[in-house]
């Protein structure tokens, strides 16, 4: 264990920050198929995300599902901007909870009061992040290393009540997979299955296909 006084948790938190996969700015989006399945039900179409981030859903009329693909679609790219670190976290301080086998924890003080994240092997596998008036808590499991960055492969993703600091709705179980397409190194997100209990405590599965991916010029 490293002394505790000398561990610089910005510095480490800037590292881990710094090593998450991005698409470079002049990304101009992708299109392929997406096929949607849940509870025994199939639905297939196709999407269109463009530079700007907003996800076309086409061939499929459901609203509910429509919606759900786009979701998971603009959650994904978001995280795939490249935003400085300098621009995101220079109004926050980054102090030692505890440094445990699990990496080492940080609370955040400043702009971000109250957030904390965990990191070890300059991968951040915790997040407790309160967005838009909910607290969300992630913990990540597995990494994919692309060796331009890394991706969170498997974790579990919950939202909290700030007030009782009581979870608000049910954990999801996420796992995706990732594939490499163009010639400058573009992971795209491949599948991503999400479990969870539904009201009557049983498991229930969504599974969201992306195919046929291939780039915007």
């Amino acid at each position: 264990m490293e002394n505790l006084r000398e561990i610089n948790c910005k510095e480490i938190f800037r590292k881990a920050y710094e090593n998450r996969y991005t698409w470079r700015n002049e990304f101009n989006g992708y299109k392929g198929r997406c096929i949607f399945f849940i509870n025994n039900n199939i639905h297939e179409g196709e999407f269109l995300l463009g530079k700007d981030f907003k996800p076309n859903i086409q061939k499929i009329e459901d609203e509910k599902i429509v919606k759900s693909i786009a979701s998971q679609l603009f959650e994904v790219c978001i995280h795939r901007v490249k935003r400085e670190f300098k621009a995101v976290h220079s109004d926050n301080n980054f102090n030692l909870l505890k440094n445990s086998e699990s990496g080492i924890e940080m609370s955040v003080s400043g702009k971000n009061q109250g957030d904390k994240y965990r990191v070890k092997n300059e991968c951040i596998n915790m997040v407790y992040r309160k967005i838009h008036g909910t607290i969300i808590e992630i913990f990540v499991e597995e990494f994919l290393h692309t060796g331009i960055g890394s991706l969170s492969k498997k974790y579990t993703s919950q939202s909290i009540d700030p007030d009782t600091l009581k979870p608000k709705s049910q954990k999801l179980e996420y796992e995706d997979e990732f594939i490499n397409i163009g010639e400058d190194d573009y992971w795209i997100l491949n599948s991503r299955t999400i479990k969870y209990l539904n009201q009557n405590k049983e498991e229930e599965t969504q599974k969201f296909v992306f195919e046929g991916l291939s780039l915007l010029k």
